[in-house]
């Protein structure tokens, strides 16, 4: 297969990120045993690999741009068939973060700060336990447990259920910290506590600021976690510096799209894309579509 789209997106991160080609050639390293590469620093990956990433990251940033949600569904399982998980999970963890700091502060106004302070506690213990498994797992069972994960957190989502008893403090800290088990392991936390307080009586306005100011919260304890667990690393930071303006464009790109599409059929595309991540990336069809 020719390479010349590779090396076009390639050209064009170039362009973006300040990177440059090895001395000698005009796109890369490129020889009958090695693929093209891009030269970056901390980022030894193909060309090809890191523009399907790219790709990868610009769809699940837009489906999160305009509907809220995910990103995670979709870039984690599909980037740990290009990466091993212990890079995909970390990697959108900091591309994430960092765009969604501009949301803190609103959200620290209008949040029910008590009920996500002990929701952020159920998380402290929760997302440790992910990671550890993340840490430790065979690649091949950790890729299974993403799937598995994704599969059900887009079931839940499917079914539109909502918990609508009265909140207390065991379940808000025990829903906090199944969430955090999540996304330890895979960053596919939010369904759960989406689920938990969209059956509140909280107005609209303050579940989406406790939402987010959970997710700022969990975001700092799964950067601590992984850090200490050697997780988070220079070649996740590289890739990250690769990934960030596209995930921004994405974001930008469902962001002016919200309010001109229709948000049930867009919503559709994005259960619709989740679910195909999730076939396209089972461990079992190694071998046959990769």
């Amino acid at each position: 297969m020719a390479d010349w789209p590779y090396r076009a997106a390639l050209r064009m991160m170039g362009r973006i990120t300040g990177s440059h080609w090895p001395a000698g050639t005009q796109f890369g390293y490129h020889t009958p045993d090695r693929p093209l590469m891009f030269d970056f620093p901390l980022v030894d990956l193909p060309a090809r690999s890191l523009v399907l990433l790219g790709a990868i990251s610009l769809v699940a940033a837009m489906a999160r741009g305009f509907s809220g949600f995910g990103a995670a569904l979709i870039f984690v399982p599909l980037a740990s068939t290009i990466v091993s998980p212990k890079t995909a999970a970390p990697l959108l963890l900091i591309v994430d973060a960092v765009l969604a700091l501009g949301f803190i502060p609103n959200a620290w106004r209008n949040a029910n700060r008590p009920e996500v302070g002990v929701m952020a506690f159920g998380a402290l213990f929760g997302i440790p336990l992910g990671a550890l498994a993340l840490l430790r797992l065979d690649p091949l069972v950790i890729r299974w447990t993403i799937v598995t994960l994704a599969a059900l957190m887009l079931a839940l989502l499917l079914s539109g259920w909502r918990y609508r008893g009265k909140p207390s403090t065991p379940l808000t800290f025990g829903v906090g910290a199944f969430a955090g088990v999540c996304s330890g392991a895979a960053q596919v936390g939010g369904p759960p506590v989406i689920a938990y307080w969209l059956g509140s009586t909280m107005p609209g306005a303050n579940i989406r600021a406790s939402i987010i100011l959970y997710f700022s919260a969990s975001t700092a304890i799964a950067v601590a976690t992984y850090l200490a667990g050697g997780i988070l690393n220079a070649s996740v930071l590289g890739l990250a510096l690769l990934m960030g303006p596209v995930y921004g464009l994405g974001l930008f790109i469902g962001a002016r799209l919200f309010g001109v599409a229709d948000e049930s059929f867009f919503r559709r595309i994005c259960y619709a894309l989740i679910a195909v991540a999730i076939v396209v990336s089972l461990p079992a069809l190694d071998g046959v579509i990769r």
